[in-house]
């Protein structure tokens, strides 16, 4: 079928009688006939309304064009109708996307980034107070028990951080956040770990490398904190 609509050509409507078609067709002739209009090279524009005239002007033509009309421009209307359904499932389905994701988000934060973030901040911050009373005295008993207590339960405590944060897959948009942590809780069990040394050896080089390596651990915390906010 061609892609032109006969009837626009003649500038008739769909129910112009056969006598409305051979005026309309007279008329765009006479537009288009050189010796009337010589400004009007449109070789095309002739040969569209000579094929629009040929088809409508015959009786059994035009019925079969007519049904060909109807039938491209209902599945127009079909194509159209099923393109729109396609959008809107798209949408749907993207906003069902964001609120799973939106979801997912929020159930991360609860129930790993906020607990985690709370027992980290516990560990970091509680060291200096522990290291100034084992300061008063380092070769005492009693407060290098008291140490070696400390440092157990911050191992207690970060195993606990660990499998909290394995718990949930980390959001994609938090991604440099868990980076953060996780980072953070290594180097607070390495910290930990180098501080144990020290009531065995006495040597206060563990105590530095410790508390240094909580310094590193600290400033991830801070910097996981500021990529969340």
């Amino acid at each position: 079928m061609s892609d032109f609509n006969h009837y626009d050509t003649l500038k008739v409507s769909n129910n112009a009688s056969q006598a409305e078609i051979k005026q309309a067709y007279r008329r765009l002739v006479k537009i288009f006939h050189p010796d009337i209009n010589q400004e009007i090279t449109d070789n095309e524009g002739i040969i569209r309304v000579n094929a629009a005239y040929e088809v409508l002007s015959d009786s059994k033509s035009r019925l079969n064009y007519d049904q060909e009309l109807r039938y491209s421009q209902k599945n127009s209307h079909y194509t159209r109708q099923k393109r729109s359904e396609s959008a809107q499932e798209h949408y749907k389905a993207t906003r069902k996307v964001r609120k799973d994701v939106d979801e997912n988000i929020e159930e991360w934060l609860k129930l790993v980034y906020k607990p985690v973030n709370r027992i980290l901040g516990t560990i970091l911050n509680s060291l200096k107070e522990q290291i100034e009373e084992l300061a008063a005295d380092p070769f005492d008993d009693a407060l290098l028990d008291e140490f070696q207590d400390y440092l157990e339960s911050c191992r207690e405590d970060l195993k606990d951080a660990q499998i909290r944060f394995r718990s949930l897959p980390n959001p994609v948009n938090f991604a440099a956040a868990a980076a953060h942590i996780y980072y953070c809780m290594s180097q607070i069990g390495e910290g930990i770990e180098e501080l144990a040394y020290f009531p065995l050896s006495y040597d206060e080089r563990y105590l530095h490398t410790g508390q240094e390596l909580f310094r590193i651990a600290k400033r991830l915390y801070r910097e996981a904190q500021e990529s969340v906010s």
